[in-house]
């Protein structure tokens, strides 16, 4: 046996303990029922570290390639059918499509010194470390892996601010550590503007990195607290390959003004030998500055691992018991991972007293809520932010509001973040929509934000000129193609927040502003062909844009990551209108029909990687068709949506590292397959209105902000039993295909009698059909 063998066998027990420690996730807990690895294979783009709910710390392993033209499969760091792991950073975008983060990345280690991470096919090349799948375990608030080459066994923890490592390393093994802040996930030390690394005592660094990836000019600052005194240490900028300006020899105690400024640093630490082999390091961040990031550390007192994995165990089975599911597996575990993917962003991004950094990268203070970012709205404002105004406190909610208004108010534009993270905004995407999450949140009740404020920053973004081909639309009632791209979406896209607004100040007493945007909620209209059926994009001269295929999906082109095909439903707050401009009940169904059931070569949408999840020209895997099986409902044909759901839930969703058909886009895909499972599904955010599907779970019942319980239950559900025969709200029978938000929120039980056949007369009459449309008379 060799010596580094050997070393690896004394590591085993090791491991086995780690792994099985009491505070584990409790048996049929929520926490317990997550499969935390469900979307890390495939296009979900999920990462298996460890976090809080909602919180500012996401520790996960990254096992990422170094080249940006690989960044997109390793948007999230790791992929599960890597075999070997970088190193551990500390914030990780869950689902996005594109990457970045990575930021303050540790590895362990105890053999030679390593500086560069090497590659993943020639193993011992760098500190990159092989490991296995046998060897790893995850569960909501804790991961751990042992690092083969690396010969240390790892866990990771974490509080909402502060990541918690303990690294264990065989008998007599040296203990080290390797920190690069050269590495991102956007790229590889090609972002770093600049970056800074200072010994404050004998076991405390503080530093910062400022990149340049998905967002300009993010800034982030750290603290890291090691168990032990470091006794060596080399701090390097490899850029300019010298050692760091006032060098303390390995062994002295440093004084507070030692540090390390450049684009490309990279420290290497030695720890002696624990007598028992172990070593913890706390990392706390902040978006502010060092000293406050030494202040963050403060949230975790002590080095008490298992303390701390308890607590974070507890946090996410309060937060998961806010639906109790009852199903057969795998469904039960499926739901319980969508829930727990649902509650992983907006994050939180603020520090203990209260500063963050806004858009302007400035520094503001929050006074009465919890500055929050992470905001893929595109995405997320269809289902994700419904579904936490109905499985989050209320606080929680406001704070996402208040977090949004903020954001606006420092803005160098005055409008509302579009896409943002760690309050900086990429720009990335298409639409205002965080005015349907503002709206649906007031619509819902929601208390704890101004109004009035939050109706000025809705409206100022709405009107916005410069953004998105916005002064063409007021101007002509559409965005003309020949002078923005992407005309035919952002139509669509911008008619439906219109119609948000116009919801909130209609509740609000303000008819001026209500009739302003119930006018402009029209202007889907502009872009719909009744000729061929489909939206298309106009010129401004006012022809449609010729030739027209409706499957061209090309980056620029007439849509966004999509086609007419995907496109042509998108008015869910006038589907009459729809209707009406199809011809009909019938023809809308056929329509559906054609979309569902059309075969597509496999080449039509390979050249976009976004389109994914293909049932016919229908995209799971994007979020601009996940309302579109709901809409038989409104031709009167719910038995169709039945079906069509059934499909989409057995071929698109599975308790497997590639079991998600496309990115989760930060709980978006998870919160479709939530809301599904429970038989419902808010197509119009605003409307207050769930259209009604078809039920997964055997019983669930919902523990709502406001205290009540929600019940659901599908009697007879089986793989047979597919059709929904008979509802009940209350004891009494429902014939409407939708339940109001009122509805839930006054508690009570709705319960589904599943049949093998079609009940066809339910949800027939056009007056039990969803009512999300606006006022408008042809």
């Amino acid at each position: 046996m060799t010596v580094r063998s050997a070393r690896a066998a004394l590591l085993l027990p090791i491991f086995g303990a780690c792994v099985a420690l009491a505070h584990a996730a409790p048996p049929g807990s929520p926490a317990a029922a997550v499969n935390v690895f469900i979307g890390t294979g495939g296009d979900g783009h999920t990462f298996p570290g460890a976090t809080r709910p909602f919180g500012m710390v996401q520790l996960s392993p990254d096992t990422q390639v170094r080249h940006f033209r690989q960044s997109y499969p390793w948007a999230a760091g790791y992929r599960y059918d890597d075999t070997s792991i970088l190193g551990f950073s500390h914030t990780h975008f869950s689902g996005s499509g594109h990457s970045d983060l990575g930021d303050v990345l540790l590895m362990p280690f105890s053999g030679e010194t390593k500086l560069e991470p090497g590659y993943p096919e020639r193993p011992f090349s760098g500190y990159r470390s092989r490991f296995s799948h046998d060897q790893e375990k995850a569960e909501p608030g804790y991961y751990a892996v042992r690092l083969k080459d690396n010969e240390v066994d790892v866990e990771l923890t974490t509080s909402e601010r502060v990541g918690l490592h303990r690294y264990r390393f065989g008998k007599d093994a040296p203990a080290k550590v390797i920190l690069d802040l050269r590495q991102s996930i956007y790229d590889y030390g090609s972002k770093n503007l600049w970056s800074r690394l200072r010994v404050r005592d004998a076991a405390t660094l503080t530093g910062m990195r400022e990149t340049r990836g998905w967002a300009p000019g993010r800034q982030l600052y750290f603290a890291i607290r090691f168990s032990r005194p470091i006794s060596a240490r080399q701090l390097l900028n490899r850029e300019e390959a010298v050692e760091y300006r006032g060098f303390a020899a390995p062994g002295k105690t440093p004084a507070d003004k030692v540090l390390v400024e450049g684009k490309a640093l990279v420290a290497a630490l030695e720890f002696g030998v624990p007598a028992d082999g172990t070593l913890l390091v706390k990392v706390a961040l902040s978006p502010v500055s060092e000293d406050n990031a030494i202040a963050n550390l403060d949230e975790m007192p002590g080095w008490d691992f298992d303390a701390e994995r308890g607590r974070a165990s507890t946090a996410w089975n309060e937060a998961l018991s806010a639906v109790k599911a009852e199903a057969p597996e795998p469904m039960r575990t499926m739901f319980y991972t969508a829930l727990y993917h649902s509650m992983l962003a907006p994050s939180l991004f603020m520090d203990r007293d209260g500063r963050y950094r806004g858009p302007d990268n400035q520094v503001h203070q929050a006074k009465g809520f919890d500055f929050h970012s992470t905001f893929s709205l595109w995405d997320t404002y269809r289902a994700l932010h419904p579904l936490l105004t109905l499985v989050a406190p209320e606080k929680r909610n406001a704070d996402f509001v208040n977090s949004l208004i903020a954001a606006q108010q420092h803005s160098p534009y005055g409008i509302l973040p579009v896409w943002s993270f760690h309050g900086q905004e990429t720009w990335c995407m298409i639409g205002y929509h965080a005015v349907p999450v503002i709206a649906d949140a007031y619509m819902k009740g929601i208390k704890g934000f101004d109004a009035d404020k939050a109706l000025a920053a809705m409206t100022a973004s709405a009107e916005y000129g410069p953004y998105g081909g916005l002064a063409h639309y007021m101007k002509l009632g559409y965005v003309p193609i020949d002078r923005e791209p992407e005309a035919a979406s952002k139509t669509v896209e911008y008619a439906f927040d219109d119609w948000t607004i116009a919801r909130m100040a209609e509740k609000m007493g303000r008819k001026d502003v209500a009739a302003t945007y119930y006018k402009r909620a029209q202007n889907y209209r502009n872009v719909f062909d009744r000729e061929t059926g489909f939206i298309r994009a106009r010129k401004s001269t006012g022809e449609f844009r010729t030739p027209f295929n409706p499957v061209q999906s090309n980056f620029g082109s007439d849509y966004t990551e999509g086609s007419a095909w995907q496109y042509s439903w998108y008015m869910p707050h006038d589907n009459a209108g729809l209707i009406s401009m199809l011809g009909g009940d019938a023809a809308l169904a056929a329509k559906l029909d054609q979309v569902f059931d059309a075969k597509v070569e496999d080449n039509v949408y390979a050249h976009m990687e976004d389109i994914s999840g293909l049932i016919g020209h229908y995209a799971h895997g994007n979020e601009p068709s996940h309302h579109v099986a709901y809409l038989y409902n409104y031709a009167g044909a719910p038995w169709r949506t039945q079906e069509r759901l059934a499909n989409i839930m057995a071929t698109q969703y599975y308790n497997r590292p590639d079991g998600l058909s496309g990115n989760d886009d930060l709980g978006q895909m998870s919160a479709w397959f939530a809301f599904t499972a429970l038989g419902f599904y808010p197509v119009a955010p605003g409307s207050n209105e769930y259209v009604i599907g078809r039920p997964f779970l055997e019983r669930a019942q919902l523990k709502l902000p406001n205290g009540k319980r929600f019940t659901v239950r599908a009697e007879g559900l089986s793989d047979a039993n597919g059709y929904v025969g008979r509802v009940t709200l209350n004891g009494k029978p429902l014939a409407r295909t939708y339940l109001t938000h009122e509805d839930i929120t006054a508690g009570g039980e709705l319960v589904f009698t599943m049949q093998a056949t079609p009940n066809k007369d339910w949800g027939k009459e056009r007056t039990a059909r969803p009512y999300t449309q606006t006022a408008y008379q042809p």
